[in-house]
């Protein structure tokens, strides 16, 4: 903590900004990995049996969740933190920890594909819940620790005793429960899927990240991964490979649910009770 008492923080937020910028310029709005995450947030939404009239969209996946909500007579404000997107949407560009909402603005919030990488998490999702109306709707996604092993490993094996931090830190599914409950959503629930990808290229892998604006965002002065080691995990990605040439990468895609409190929802159950996914959690919402 500095002298003020403001945590210090983590990531670059002008390099943030960019690398997003780079990636809607890239995709425009389409990663194919954020299209998964939207299309699974959309599904368990159908299964929420009650309406919903004002949403706020978060992260460059809204580009496609705003035509299908506006399908579903639901109303969205876009955010993103890269200008490019926000512009396109007629969206206002802001940081996910420096939303400019009034309290109980939003009966809905979708967040796709961009809490891995914010400065005060803590702070963006007690935001979230504080824009929220009394029992509105929060859902997120994004990509977890246990994602990139097989890059991470890759370059930690190309860079030999000169290791340099390339891959930002990354949240997993128990850090991500704590800090739902830190944020005092109620009822929230934390579940996690597995997408595995085979690669023909190491070059296509590392466009499928920067396609979700992925990079190295860390303040500080950046190190880039000098070419010889870029060369050399490209044959450590090919070695790697099976028969049919192609390299196994696996993405962990945590999906958040909570609510905002209301007097008349049910109480929640002891900690670690748990025994139902997500999908059935929310089929249950009246």
């Amino acid at each position: 903590m500095n002298q003020t008492g403001t945590p210090t923080e983590l990531f670059d937020r002008s390099r943030r900004r960019l690398f997003r910028d780079r990636a809607f310029e890239r995709t425009g709005g389409k990663d194919f990995i954020g299209q998964i995450m939207a299309e699974e947030i959309l599904e368990r939404l159908s299964l929420v049996k009650r309406d919903f009239r004002k949403c706020l969209l978060v992260g460059q996946a809204g580009h496609h969740l705003a035509s299908a909500l506006k399908l579903l007579g639901i109303e969205s404000v876009f955010v993103d933190a890269g200008f490019s997107s926000a512009h396109a949407l007629y969206g206002i560009q802001c940081d996910e920890d420096r939303l400019p909402f009034a309290d109980h603005s939003f009966d809905l919030i979708i967040n796709v594909a961009t809490l891995d990488s914010v400065n005060d998490l803590p702070g963006a999702l007690v935001l979230s819940r504080r824009i929220l109306k009394p029992d509105g709707l929060f859902l997120a996604a994004f990509i977890g620790a246990e994602s990139l092993t097989t890059l991470k490993s890759i370059l930690m094996q190309a860079e030999g005793d000169r290791v340099a931090s390339h891959i930002h830190p990354q949240i997993d599914i128990r850090t991500a429960g704590d800090l739902m409950a830190r944020a005092r959503f109620a009822l929230p629930v934390i579940d996690s899927d597995g997408l595995r990808l085979r690669y023909g290229a190491f070059d296509k892998l590392i466009s499928d990240i920067r396609d979700i604006g992925g990079g190295n965002i860390l303040k500080g002065q950046v190190r880039p991964l000098p070419r010889s080691v870029y060369l050399q995990a490209k044959r450590e990605f090919a070695q790697r490979s099976d028969e049919d040439g192609k390299t196994s990468e696996f993405f962990e895609l945590i999906y958040l649910s909570g609510w905002a409190p209301h007097p008349d929802q049910p109480a929640p159950a002891r900690r670690g009770s748990g025994t139902v996914s997500l999908k059935d959690a929310l089929k249950k919402r009246p």
